[in-house]
């Protein structure tokens, strides 16, 4: 027998499970906006400690004193120079040349020697001169003859005036040939116009000559003159009188004294530059026409201006500038050395030392050398070692 089990009718199948209840978007953006603004702020943190243990830890990590050498910038007269440049001339000097064309027959100079004013240096060939010389002596010797033959007549009155008078003219006649005879035998013997050295020889032994031939040079090398050039601007503080040093690249590190002796009235019209002239006295004959020159000026001294070394001086396309060496005290009671970029006005620069016009004052200590090590404000030491003479030769590059 089969027996039926009734089951219990309900509205809903008997197996089915309560369904879950869904949740809602809103719920899920805020738990990610959360677990954002966890990261962000976290980052953000990270960041600004890790930016502060940076800055504590270049606070408490210093870097050493650069070593530097330090100079005192000073108050003092520097000369008032005025640098030129120009070339050396001498105030004696010629080719020698002849004056009538002729055969050499005789060279009566050394090449190179020193000779005096009036000294023969090449004889040409003058022997028609010297028989016409001798010719128109002959004709001076009977017109005196005949005129002193005539004076006597006509003193006792045998003879008339008329004849002395001829023989007058005969005798002054045969003089004029004998003058004009002689100079053009003088023509002939070329001799030293002053005394000085002679150069190369430049004609041979039987080489016909014409007139103005150049036979050698003569240089008179105990006085020379230097001729520069100088601005518009600065020519109102030069005069005849001022002294003059020279220099000059076959003697370095030697200077030369000379005064200017003359100044141009004009100015030139395409340079604007005026031309000066000093005499040098060259007693030793070492120096030579042609040489390149550096001139100086001496001109009366200025008002004492502020200089340092020149190689305090950092010169850059910003402006001239020196790093200013300054104490200050730390919180631990102790003083320390900085270094500071000053710009500075520049002036001349004589002897290794620089004028400062504006940005410093007598007494600043100011970095001598070790610059490139430096910035504004870096901590320095003084170092014991002293600043590099300035050579007196500037290197040549």
């Amino acid at each position: 027998m089969n027996i039926v089990a009734e089951h219990k009718i309900s509205g809903e199948p008997i197996d089915n499970k309560a369904a879950k209840r869904p949740v809602k978007p809103v719920r899920w953006f805020l738990i990610v906006g959360t677990l954002l603004g966890v990261l962000v702020g976290g980052l953000v943190w990270f960041n600004s400690f890790r930016g502060q243990m940076i800055k504590q830890f270049f606070a408490n990590n210093k870097p050493p004193p650069v070593a530097v050498s330090a100079a005192e910038a000073k108050s003092e007269v520097v000369p008032n120079l005025l640098t030129a440049v120009g070339e050396l001339a001498a105030v004696h000097q010629v080719n020698v040349t002849t004056d009538v064309n002729g055969r050499v027959t005789e060279i009566k100079f050394e090449p190179g020697a020193h000779v005096d004013e009036g000294t023969p240096l090449v004889q040409l060939f003058d022997a028609p001169e010297q028989g016409d010389l001798a010719n128109y002596k002959a004709q001076a010797t009977v017109a005196q003859l005949s005129l002193d033959r005539a004076k006597q007549l006509a003193s006792r009155q045998f003879g008339p005036q008329a004849t002395v008078d001829t023989a007058q003219a005969a005798y002054d006649q045969a003089l004029a040939g004998i003058a004009k005879t002689e100079a053009l035998i003088s023509q002939k013997l070329v001799r030293a116009p002053f005394s000085g050295d002679l150069g190369v020889r430049k004609v041979e032994l039987g080489q016909y000559l014409t007139a103005g031939t150049a036979i050698v040079s003569l240089t008179d090398l105990s006085e020379l003159w230097a001729n520069f050039t100088v601005t518009e601007k600065d020519s109102g503080n030069l005069k005849v009188g001022q002294p003059v040093r020279l220099k000059v690249d076959a003697y370095p590190g030697r200077t030369f004294e000379g005064k200017i002796t003359t100044i141009e009235p004009q100015i030139s019209t395409d340079t604007r530059n005026i031309r000066v002239q000093a005499t040098i006295a060259n007693p030793e004959k070492i120096l030579k026409p042609g040489m390149f020159v550096t001139t100086t000026v001496v001109l009366p001294d200025k008002p004492a201006v502020i200089t340092v070394p020149e190689t305090a001086v950092d010169y850059t396309l910003y402006g001239d500038a020196v790093f200013v060496i300054t104490e200050k005290k730390e919180d631990d009671g102790k003083t320390s050395l900085s270094a500071v970029r000053t710009f500075v006005q520049t002036g001349n620069r004589v002897d290794g030392r620089a004028e400062i016009l504006k940005g410093l004052k007598a007494g600043d200590k100011v970095v001598a050398v070790g610059q490139l090590k430096l910035q504004s404000g870096a901590p320095v030491s003084i170092s014991n070692d002293p600043a590099p003479q300035i050579p007196a030769q500037p290197p040549r590059y």
